[in-house]
Order: structure tokens, then sequence, then C-alpha cells
């Protein structure tokens, strides 16, 4: 066996995974066309950016919730992406879906309250967060 064999096949795995999340990307974006459009996510950024930082640093909210924060956190400030940022609208939309994914599996647990609590931002801006979330825009919620 040849030493470029083993590199050959790592680099092989690694772009096979890199396509199957592309690819579990897109279908996720399709199969929720009610979801927030990239420029509506874009204009909540900086309320939605606070939100996060809040959510993570609200010691009242379980461990594993703050935990899964501080890793988005940490992933959106990396520049390292699923998909490179110049890459014209995919490049944010990988970070919209990952925001999405994140979001909704901290609303579930922590429930709609915590958001409330830690919104800066406008009612409509909740509104469209709720959407995003996963949440009715406009009704109560209660903690699943």
């Amino acid at each position: 066996m040849s030493w470029w064999e083993p590199v050959v096949a790592v680099v092989s795995g690694l772009l096979v995974a890199y396509l199957a999340a592309l690819g579990a990307l897109l279908v996720s974006a399709r199969r929720h066309p009610e979801a927030l459009g990239l420029r509506d996510v874009l204009r909540l950024l900086p309320d939605l950016l606070r939100l996060l930082r809040g959510l993570a640093t609200d010691r009242s909210l379980p461990r594993g919730v703050r935990v899964r924060l501080v890793l988005l956190l940490a992933y959106l400030a990396m520049p390292i992406d699923l998909v490179p940022d110049f890459v014209p609208v995919l490049g944010y939309a990988d970070d919209v879906i990952v925001v999405a994914l994140v979001l909704r599996s901290v609303v579930r647990r922590a429930g709609g309250d915590a958001l409330r609590r830690h919104w800066a931002g406008t009612p409509e801006g909740l509104a469209a967060v709720r959407r995003l979330a996963g949440l009715p825009a406009d009704l109560p919620d209660s903690r699943a």
C-alpha cells in the first residue's frame, strides 16, 4: 500500500461527508418554505445575537441549553463554515439553518418564556424569531 492511498481515502471520506451535510441543509431549507428568508434573518441579526448571548448566560436555564448556545456562538464566530461565506446566498444560508435548528432545540427545552424574557427587539421581530424557532408567532406557548 502506498502512502497516498490512506490520504486519498480520508479526503474522499471528508468530501462525501461535506456533500451529505450540504445536501441535508438544502433539503431542510426546501422542506420548510414558511421559514424566514435570509433577508428577514439578516435584519434580525443584532437582536438575535443579543438573544443568543442572553440565553447562553442565563443560569436559570439547563446547562445543556447553555452549552448548545455557546457552541452555536463559537460556530458563528469561526471563519470556517459548512459552506464558505463568499459563496453567494448559500454561504450565509447554512448559518441561518444552523441557527434555526439550535434555536428550535433551545426553545423546546427552555420554553418560550425564556425567549420573551431575553428578547430586546420589536414585537414583530419576536414573532419572526418564534417562527424561526418553530413556534406559532402569536399564540402563547408552553414548555415542551
